[in-house]
């Protein structure tokens, strides 16, 4: 039998979702494929640990307050109707304890970087807790989860090339326009994937009124999808081209396109199973385009 103590630790691990990694794995590839770029190569260990580590905290901190936020609603879908906060096996003064707890960890490995890197992880955080409430409000909150993750991309180079700059002027021009420029580009892959979650639960979003992506794009949603991965692939095509970046890079991106093809074929239909198996797996595409990333500096 299980004891107290280990109950509530299960508990934990699936507000969490530690048995779900995808979620990390999709804020983790591109954030380290902006390092990469940033640094011109391999970072050094101790950036690659701050950031694999303080994704994977940041993601679990984000899961906790959205399950917080959006508790009443997730109780009328299927998919979320189980979750501890949903089912009242965590209070939520508990789930948003855990949440800053975790936050705060990794609020302090930022501060092993630099102040400019500290000063930007407050945009980062304020994004973060957002994005729950903003399917209240706009058709497509998916971009504004777009920008949540894809903050990792001016985080790292404001690690790896930021130094200390402390005024507002300073801090803005300590992250250039290519990290913008990688951020936007990142925003259209996570408007695709994130769709294709949209599309799993469609049905009970509509019935309960919360707005997404997948309902303001109608039957235009597999086409939008579809766009959306080719914009990504486009946008950082492109970049990759300006910095000069080699053959192996340009393999990520045809590898990831590949992907994006054969989630076509899954979402096509629009049954819940192929649209949540494409969302899943498009941690695949993301790590696609950082092996490219990485092995062209390797082969540069």
């Amino acid at each position: 039998m299980t004891s107290p103590g280990r109950s509530r630790f299960v508990l934990y691990l699936d507000l969490i979702r530690w048995d779900r990694p995808a979620g990390t794995l999709l804020l983790l590839w591109p954030t380290l494929s902006a390092l990469w770029i940033a640094a011109g190569g391999f970072p050094g260990w101790h950036l690659l640990a701050v950031f694999v580590v303080g994704t994977f905290l940041m993601r679990s901190a984000g899961c906790a307050a959205n399950d917080v936020a959006d508790r009443e609603f997730d109780r009328h879908v299927k998919r979320t109707a189980t979750r501890p906060v949903t089912s009242g096996a965590v209070a939520p003064r508990e789930a948003l304890a855990l949440g800053a707890a975790l936050a705060l960890a990794a609020f302090a490995l930022v501060l092993t970087t630099n102040a400019t890197a500290v000063a930007w992880s407050f945009a980062a955080l304020a994004v973060t807790l957002f994005y729950p409430f903003s399917k209240r409000f706009f058709a497509m909150p998916q971009a504004v989860l777009g920008v949540a993750f894809s903050f990792g991309i001016p985080m790292a180079f404001a690690a790896a090339r930021g130094g200390d700059a402390r005024s507002l002027p300073a801090l803005v021009g300590a992250v250039p326009a290519l990290a913008w420029w990688l951020l936007l580009g990142n925003l259209f892959w996570v408007l695709a994937y994130d769709t294709e979650y949209a599309m799993v639960d469609r049905d009970d979003d509509l019935r309960i009124g919360i707005k997404t992506s997948a309902i303001m794009l109608g039957r235009f949603d597999v086409a939008a999808v579809m766009l959306f991965y080719a914009a990504f692939l486009v946008v950082w095509g492109v970049l990759g081209a300006q910095l000069g970046l080699g053959w192996p890079y340009f393999a990520g991106l045809v590898a990831a396109a590949g992907i994006a093809a054969w989630h076509y074929t899954l979402i096509r239909d629009r049954s819940r199973e192929g649209c949540f198996r494409a969302f899943r797996l498009n941690h695949w595409l993301g790590f696609a385009v950082f092996a490219g990333t990485a092995s062209a500096f390797v082969s540069g």
